[in-house]
């Protein structure tokens, strides 16, 4: 379950009654859209319906059986949801835009690469500034990844931009492949690996080109700084050496 000050309250009038209940934004919001895939007590702050939920009144039992024909919560409030209103305090709507704000500008950046500077990653620093210039608001009410492309539309007349992959490969001495590697491989998606005859490890891994500045700190942490890596075109072979 999720605390009070989480939920949002959504509401449902039906039949002469008023139907309450308590659950996350988001969830709220991607069962209205029908997309709701997780647990519902995981995302709920009571397992309860209210008429009336800040004072923690509730309907009767036969208005319930009425109107949704259980008395089980966990089968009415996903109704109440998807037939009712979303009922968000102006505090809670600015809370929404600036964590789904914060989030726009994590994926962006670890996604994008700016074309003119030979693809390196844009700081985050950046992505806020051209997002500001740009003068682009992000929706609270719609999923973060439904707003990128609009948020990238806005940001190319401001900054060169693109999101991208980078396909790099890493090679590690003999001392630190066997426990490097396995790192390594997690990062991305292992496109291929080769152990070499004097016991190194080469391994070429796919990943959001904005993320190249953390491969390579965690290439250079688990080799104590000796490791190889190169990003590799689509001729390139997989030897770094």
């Amino acid at each position: 379950m999720i605390s009070l000050d989480e939920a949002v309250t959504a509401r449902l009038e039906s039949h002469g009654e008023r139907f309450e209940v308590l659950v996350d934004p988001d969830a709220a919001l991607a069962m209205k859209r029908g997309e709701f895939e997780g647990d519902l007590e995981d995302v709920i702050a009571a397992e309860d319906i209210f008429e009336n939920a800040s004072r923690g009144d509730r309907p009767p039992e036969n208005a319930l059986e009425e109107v949704f024909g259980t008395t089980d919560p966990l089968e009415i409030i996903p109704e109440v949801v998807e037939r009712g209103e979303i009922q968000i305090t102006a505090e809670q709507r600015k809370e929404m835009q600036e964590r789904k704000h914060r989030d726009l500008v994590n994926r962006i950046t670890r996604n994008a690469v700016n074309p003119q500077m030979d693809d390196a990653p844009h700081p985050p620093d950046r992505i806020e500034s051209a997002l500001e210039e740009a003068d682009f608001k992000i929706d609270p009410m719609e999923p973060v990844e439904r707003q990128v492309d609009d948020a990238l539309d806005a940001l190319r007349p401001v900054i060169p931009i693109r999101f991208d992959t980078v396909k790099v490969a890493a090679q590690l001495p003999p001392d630190y492949a066997g426990s490097g590697q396995a790192q390594i491989r997690e990062f991305g998606d292992l496109e291929r690996e080769e152990w070499q005859p004097d016991g190194s490890w080469v391994g070429v891994v796919e990943f959001p080109a904005g993320m190249q500045n953390e491969f390579y700190e965690l290439v250079n942490e688990v080799s104590s700084g000796e490791a190889e890596t190169r990003i590799l075109k689509e001729e390139d072979d997989i030897d770094t050496r």
